[in-house]
């Protein structure tokens, strides 16, 4: 076996030195581009959305202006049992799972969109037996040679992001990630609002139950009552039917009202993840509705962009879709990138010998030169979907005002409807106890009794619904609100999310094109990111204790 032998030309210290000269020139001319490299395509900004200085709705007794703790919203109506479902639907609920695992996908992908920002280096290798015929042909002096040859070592490439490509599309892939954590946070903050509003419900429909219960044992104290005064041949027949077709009314009342509770207990133990049913027992004890106590802070319509996860998940949405124009702009100019290599190659006899070593390096560039438009229309497309993506933001805004307004009067104006419900229970208890004697005496017919006692039933029952519609239309304040998250911490055991720690935006910068020649303007294309709040999605851990456990972890 021999050694492939390589040829080194010999160099004189002046062509070294012109090397060295040349090779100093290209490093600073690459630094030069690096550092001096302009990122096409609008910078963001926020939009500057015109929102009301104060509430248009009228602020009544129970809502106050200034600032609202909404992190632990539940509190404030302070029912244990309450507080202990929500902990376990923050732990067991399948579509936070869901919210979750998109998370973990987007902060993947913002990862894999990080990484292009450093070369690619790859190890190779190779390996082939060769027999060649060597010697003197001519005097047929020849023999064959076997040799076995080796090749070992390391390419790379480098793009290198002169005109923001690649910066470009980090930035739209962290914007798209912060969106999911809003995301997540929406599906939160209407997990805990649809845990407390059917468990109000529940408790509703218990209450209307022992109402049903407490006039059906009144108005079989009236069908008694008729039927001793038949007997005795003071009133006809007709007051025992009235009687009874009065009572059997009533009493038709209750499976409707079974029904409602077992399908609330249903829906509670879905929404903390586990079978239908579970929570029948544990839920069939009564217990009296939740009310909220004290005052509540609503805050000013400005709070609403920095706390629902909705508006600012639209907001996200809009930052990556102005990204995305740079991207789309990026390819109407030169793509620089670095390559080199360097390897071992030669026999088995001499592969790590100086001899072999084989290396070279170089910039390349490619620019296209005609495509049939297809990259200007790209850009075009951009644009469409930045206004799209700014458009939906307006009107996502627009909407958290009109349900915010609207669960305040709802609230308010429930409130006063529940006031006179309580007049109108205290009347017809009254006259139900006056008809009653009066009948009794024979100073009225039946009638009267009939009359009253369907009134005290329906007015009853209607304030029994009033007392849960207030609680439910102060839950929906909340979660209009945003309720339900925090950014200011993060409990250690609840560690859910970090934003990667490197901004991908131009924080501040007004919306203007980059410094390419033939950068576009922005146009009607805002954003920028939200700084100075926490992008994690927070739990209920603070309020409730446990954190959820099914919530991503900081590995990358």
């Amino acid at each position: 076996m021999q050694s492939r032998v390589r040829l080194t030309p010999t160099v004189s210290p002046r062509g070294r030195s012109s090397t060295l000269r040349a090779s100093t020139a290209i490093a600073v001319f690459l630094v030069a581009i690096i550092s001096q490299g302009c990122r096409v395509g609008p910078n963001y900004t926020p939009p500057a959305e015109p929102l009301p200085d104060a509430w248009h709705a009228e602020i009544s007794e129970g809502l106050v202006e200034g600032q609202s703790n909404l992190h632990t919203w539940w509190r404030t109506l302070d029912d244990p049992a309450l507080e202990g479902l929500i902990v376990r639907a923050v732990e067991g609920n399948r579509d936070l799972r869901v919210a979750v695992g998109r998370v973990r996908e987007a902060r993947a992908r913002y990862g894999f969109s990080s990484g292009n920002r450093f070369p690619d280096v790859d190890g190779v290798g190779s390996y082939e037996r060769r027999s060649d015929k060597v010697g003197d042909f001519s005097n047929q002096q020849e023999r064959r040679l076997t040799e076995n040859y080796y090749g070992s070592g390391f390419d790379a490439t480098w793009e290198i992001d002169v005109f923001g490509r690649v910066s470009r599309s980090i930035e739209s892939a962290e914007a798209d990630y912060q969106a999911t954590i809003e995301d997540y946070r929406d599906v939160l903050v209407s997990l805990l609002a649809d845990v407390a509003l059917n468990y109000v419900q529940l408790r509703t429909l218990q209450r209307r139950l022992e109402v049903v219960s407490n006039n059906v044992g009144t108005q079989k104290g009236t069908l008694r009552l008729t039927i001793n005064r038949f007997e005795a041949e003071l009133v006809g027949q007709l007051d025992v039917r009235q009687a009874e077709q009065n009572l059997a009314s009533t009493e038709s009342f209750i499976p409707a009202l079974r029904r409602g509770v077992i399908a609330a207990v249903n829906r509670l133990s879905v929404l903390i993840g586990v079978p239908p049913g579970e929570l029948a027992t544990e839920l069939d004890v009564v217990a009296p509705i939740p009310s909220g106590q004290g005052p509540l802070s609503v805050g000013v319509p400005a709070d609403l962009l920095r706390q629902r996860p909705d508006v600012r998940s639209a907001e996200r949405t809009l930052a990556a879709r102005t990204a995305q124009i740079g991207v789309a702009t990026a390819d109407l100019y030169p793509r620089f990138t670095l390559s080199g290599v360097f390897a071992f190659e030669g026999s088995s006899a001499g592969i790590f010998k100086p001899d072999g070593i084989t290396w070279g390096f170089g910039p390349q560039f490619r620019w296209n030169i005609f495509d049939g438009g297809r990259i200007r229309s790209l850009v075009k497309v951009e644009d469409a979907r930045t206004e799209q993506a700014l458009s939906a933001y307006e009107q996502t805004v627009l909407l958290a005002l009109e349900d915010v307004e609207n669960s305040m009067v709802a609230y308010e104006q429930e409130k006063l409807r529940r006031d006179a419900l309580r007049r109108s229970v205290t009347a017809a208890q009254q006259s139900v106890s006056l008809v009653d004697t009066l009948y009794r005496t024979g100073l009225v017919d039946f009638q009267n009794v009939l009359d009253t006692q369907r009134t005290q039933f329906n007015e009853e029952d209607r304030l029994a619904q009033s007392d849960g519609f207030v609680t439910q239309n102060l839950i929906r304040i909340y979660r209009a609100l945003g309720g339900g998250w925090s950014g200011e911490k993060q409990p250690a055991a609840a560690q859910v999310v970090t934003a990667p720690g490197e901004a991908a935006v131009d924080r501040g910068q007004a919306r203007t094109s980059g410094t390419g020649t033939d950068a576009k303007p922005a146009a009607a294309t805002p954003m920028a990111r939200d700084t100075g709040q926490e992008t994690a999605p927070k739990t209920v851990s603070d309020s409730a204790g446990e954190a959820p456990t099914q919530q991503p972890s900081n590995d990358s």
